[in-house]
């Protein structure tokens, strides 16, 4: 299927958006894929050197982080809806990769070009988890303590937990304590 050329009078009308979740090509799909969403660039943005190149970044060099722009129509889809595009479609939380990609270049990063930008990323993200101050903390029963060693066959065990654990394992070997690596 061809894609539609769209000329840059259309562009200037429309808004922009930035973002880096991994790899770009996989980030350009999933905004071309929004409705709202009128064109999407792959590039780079996050960095220091002018004109980087894609080994440049790609090689871990400028600092930049494969990013999108994204062209979108404010009457279709807002910054808010593409924010949540952006934090539903990766792993935020994944440090410097994403899937099968590592590096500082494949980073989470949404890039805001002015305040209201920032304080609706902001807003997003204090939905996405709750910061309090520490009040008390209480202990729960003995039976829930050691839960997943003592009850290794429990279905929610097998089925939740201990994946969990592997995914932590396979991110964070080097937290690891010698014993718990295997």
């Amino acid at each position: 299927m061809e894609k539609e050329v769209i000329s840059q009078q259309t562009l200037d009308s429309l808004e922009t958006a930035y973002f880096a979740s991994g790899c770009f090509w996989c980030v350009e799909a999933i905004f071309e894929s929004v409705k709202g969403v009128k064109e999407v660039y792959s590039g780079y943005s996050g960095g220091e050197e002018k004109n980087p190149t894609y080994e440049d970044v790609a090689y871990g060099r400028t600092g930049h982080a494969e990013a999108v722009e994204v062209y979108y129509d404010p009457e279709v889809i807002s910054y808010k809806q593409q924010d949540q595009v952006f934090f539903g479609s990766h792993d935020p939380t994944a440090l410097n990769r994403q899937g099968p990609d590592r590096g500082y270049q494949y980073r989470s990063v949404a890039f805001y070009k002015d305040a209201s930008e920032k304080k609706t990323i902001e807003d997003y993200v204090a939905l996405l988890t709750q910061v309090s101050p520490f009040e008390k903390f209480y202990m729960a029963e003995e039976y829930h303590q050691d839960y997943e060693r003592r009850n290794p066959n429990n279905p929610y065990i097998k089925g939740v937990s201990i994946p969990r654990l592997n995914r932590f394992k396979a991110n964070f070997g080097s937290y690891l304590k010698d014993d718990a690596a295997h």
